[in-house]
């Protein structure tokens, strides 16, 4: 009796540290089911262009994941299906030796606001090596020149995650399970660091980091990206 109860004990323990463990990465384990894939590994359906109906040429599925062909006369990024304000967003991804993209949140999309990053927030994926990893604030992770990542748990030429949190103001960029980046929308410590970045003329970023909800997507840097997955929770 005894030996069952000290099992018992164990498995509790052990199934405790589990939570935890999950909870630090910024994930329960039991809000998984809440996921949804906006990348099904076989079609880029509902995808599309900013502030376009189709999908450039240079994005294309190969062998179940998605890829960007740098050289493609037909560029541009690319938009996930749906728009979103509260949200938890995962992306698996691998880019090419000293390559550039960037995931973008909480733009807007329309024709005279092209291009996306004019009015979306922008989580850098990059190859350090990258002339733009001279610039703390535009390293692998970073809150694109606002908030420099804290480290850089980026794993050259090898498959890396990124996650997105935004709860309302708080966000937070989050890069192989380590939070680099938490950042508090239209906070002083916000409004300063914006007053300072390449985002403070209003007219060249109208109404830039106020939004509170809008489009998801993927930049188009001009340097190979390979993707394997891209999913969603709303918060």
């Amino acid at each position: 009796m005894l030996r069952a109860l000290s099992a018992l004990v164990v498995a509790a323990t052990l199934a405790g540290c589990s939570g935890l463990a999950s909870s630090a990465n910024g994930v329960a384990g039991s809000d998984r089911a809440d996921w949804v894939d906006l990348f099904d590994g076989a079609s880029l359906d509902g995808w599309h262009g900013y502030a376009r109906a189709d999908v450039p040429a240079a994005w294309s599925v190969q062998d179940g994941i998605l890829t960007l062909t740098p050289g493609t006369d037909d560029g541009g990024d690319l938009v996930a299906p749906g728009t979103y304000g509260d949200f938890e967003l995962e992306v698996e991804w691998r880019i090419a030796e000293c390559g550039n993209s960037g995931l973008f949140y909480r733009g807007e999309e329309a024709a005279d606001l092209a291009p996306i990053y004019r009015t979306a927030l922008e989580m850098q994926v990059l190859d350090n090596c990258h002339p733009d990893g001279q610039y703390p604030s535009h390293r692998n992770g970073a809150l694109y020149d606002l908030y420099t990542p804290t480290d850089d748990p980026t794993r050259a030429d090898d498959w890396n995650t990124s996650r997105i949190v935004a709860d309302g103001n708080d966000i937070e960029h989050w890069v192989n399970g380590e939070r680099v980046v938490e950042a508090t929308q239209g906070s002083a410590e916000w409004d300063a660091r914006l007053a300072v970045s390449k985002f403070r003329d209003g007219d060249a970023f109208p109404a830039y980091g106020t939004r509170r909800s809008g489009i998801v997507g993927i930049q188009d840097h001009g340097d190979r990206l390979e993707v394997r997955s891209v999913r969603i929770r709303t918060l």
